[in-house]
């Protein structure tokens, strides 16, 4: 295995990688439905590797906020809403695909925005380096399950949206 890497650093990388792929869901100029296929597949696997690996580990700290972690979840939710409706529009670059692209980004860039101040601050202050880089393996672990069974499918991605 590959030395073990900071959940915080892992979970920033993709946060970073989301916003480029956001970014080229709005350029006509790149190959926006394979860039839709590429946010799709690591949005749900990062959420639901969040929720699995991170979130109760990280409930167990002193200091880090449990309604923030809470609120987390409520906010995969909402963009996986965001996300199927994206998905579900016939054609890519209509004024439909604008709309819902718009809506898409407004509600995970303000989840990124909100995660990294609250819970990953959080995490940075009361988790012990040695617990966040065993956190960072497992994170990639779940996230690549997920990846590898095709989770940004949108077949997956209405099952995602209707657990609720």
């Amino acid at each position: 295995m590959s030395e073990a890497r900071d959940v915080v650093a892992v979970i920033l990388d993709d946060h970073r990688t989301m916003e480029e792929l956001l970014r080229r869901m709005r350029s006509v100029e790149e190959d926006r439905g394979a860039a839709l296929k590429d946010f799709a597949a690591l949005l749900i696997a990062h959420a639901e590797a969040e929720e699995a690996e991170v979130y109760p580990a990280l409930k167990r700290f002193r200091n880090v906020d449990d309604e923030e972690v809470e609120h987390g979840e409520e906010e995969h939710h909402e963009g996986n809403e965001a996300l199927l409706a994206l998905m579900e529009v016939e054609e890519v670059g209509s004024d439909e695909w604008d709309e819902k692209l718009e809506d898409l980004a407004a509600a995970v860039t303000h989840h990124l925005d909100e995660e990294e101040r609250t819970i990953l601050n959080g995490a940075r202050e009361n988790v012990p380096d040695e617990r966040r880089a065993e956190l960072g393996a497992v994170f990639l672990q779940d996230r690549e399950k997920h990846l590898k069974a095709d989770c940004g499918s949108i077949e997956n991605v209405r099952a995602v949206v209707h657990v609720r």
